[in-house]
């Protein structure tokens, strides 16, 4: 029988083959495609003849794939005058060109959404399938408008890259898909924040940084055993990361210091507020609802206006978190949740339990989803 193959060996593998390419002069749609290629004979060689060096493997093969394809396309005739001498045999080289690949992926022409999904696919390693489903719409779907991405950043050099603050909110996303995804970004998304914080003194890096920090500390507690969602006020605070919280309040301490306030600055101070109290109780509400008044005042969000809702639910009472709710449009995502929360702390489990059984059947996390029926369940059941 022959050993089963590591996926996620593979998919950290990916960013370094691809940017090997591209520095050797393919354009990034077409180092792509090949590493790809690439990738599927590696799936079916592999377990029975594994390499002794899988990245020159990779490398090997996905350049000859883009060869080929440079040949047969008449249309990049020219080009072969660049690439018809295949470098000469030896190690690859350790460069790490990761967050470079983020900022092409991260090219200004694209939407965010459009830049997350080529990230994801491109350097993240994530199946079109996988990524369609991150998204909620049809893999065919998915797969035009990756393609329509890479058409768009095709020929754009390496040397050009994209906006910070576009690879900012892709990093953020990427690292939310790997928190809640069914593969685990969030601690490669960490680690080019961190490079990221490193090569440019900006407070908003360093903000999101924080941020990411202190969601991922919190991360042990956010589950039970059985895989159940636990929600904050539940969760076992003595499983929460002490190290990296610190870490990420004296981020967010340093970038706040240098009065340029942005939104993941914001975010990460109340991501602070959360991890600094011993309970929900004692968590100061007050000041949390000062930091979405920020959040609102720079981004406008209607998400952010929910989330200070609940905020002011629990800073002024349920009555009041109510009185802000029905100002929002009831159709944002988690609106009902948000709803039947604070109709129970307001005393009337009723209206509770069947807005928390409309959400269970809104909910597309099927994590999500089971908790909010439990909720609805355990009213019920009184």
């Amino acid at each position: 029988m022959t050993p089963p193959m590591d996926e996620a060996r593979l998919r950290a593998l990916t960013p370094g083959v691809l940017g090997v390419l591209v520095r050797r002069g393919a354009d990034f749609a077409a180092a792509e495609d090949a590493v790809q290629d690439a990738l599927l004979d590696a799936l079916r060689v592999w377990p029975a003849d594994p390499p002794r060096d899988p990245q020159g493997w990779l490398v090997t093969v996905a350049w000859h794939r883009f060869l080929d394809a440079t040949r047969a396309d008449t249309a990049r005739r020219r080009r072969e005058d660049r690439v018809h001498d295949t470098p000469a045999p030896g190690p690859v080289s350790a460069t790490d060109d990761t967050l470079r690949l983020y900022f092409l992926c991260a090219h200004p022409s694209l939407t965010p959404s459009s830049a997350v999904a080529l990230t994801l696919r491109a350097v993240g390693g994530l199946t079109t399938r996988q990524i369609a489903a991150a998204y909620l719409v049809p893999e065919a779907t998915m797969a035009q408008r990756i393609s329509r991405a890479k058409r768009t950043v095709s020929g754009v050099r390496l040397d050009r890259p994209g906006d910070v603050a576009t690879v900012l909110r892709v990093l953020y996303l990427v690292f939310n898909e790997g928190y809640s995804g069914d593969v685990d970004l969030a601690a490669e998304a960490i680690r080019l924040t961190r490079q990221l914080a490193a090569a440019i003194d900006h407070p908003e890096v360093a903000g999101l940084l924080a941020l990411i920090l202190l969601h991922h500390a919190r991360r042990a507690g956010r589950t039970a055993a059985d895989g159940s969602l636990v929600p904050l006020a539940e969760q076992d605070r003595g499983r929460w990361d002490t190290g990296m919280i610190a870490e990420g309040v004296a981020v967010l301490q340093r970038a706040l210091a240098r009065d340029r306030l942005g939104e993941f600055q914001a975010q990460a101070a109340i991501a602070a507020l959360h991890a600094d109290a011993p309970s929900t109780e004692e968590t100061d509400w007050v000041q949390i609802v000062g930091w979405y008044d920020e959040l609102v005042r720079l981004t406008g969000s209607p998400v952010v206006r929910l989330n200070r809702a609940v905020a002011v639910g629990e800073a002024d009472g349920p009555r009041a978190g109510l009185a802000a709710l029905t100002a929002l449009d009831d159709t944002l995502p988690r609106y009902t949740a948000a709803a039947a929360y604070l109709h129970e702390r307001d005393g009337d489990p009723r209206t509770a339990a069947r807005l928390y059984a409309e959400a269970a059947r809104k909910a597309t996390d099927l994590a999500e989803r089971d908790y909010l029926t439990r909720q609805a369940a355990r009213l019920n059941s009184r």
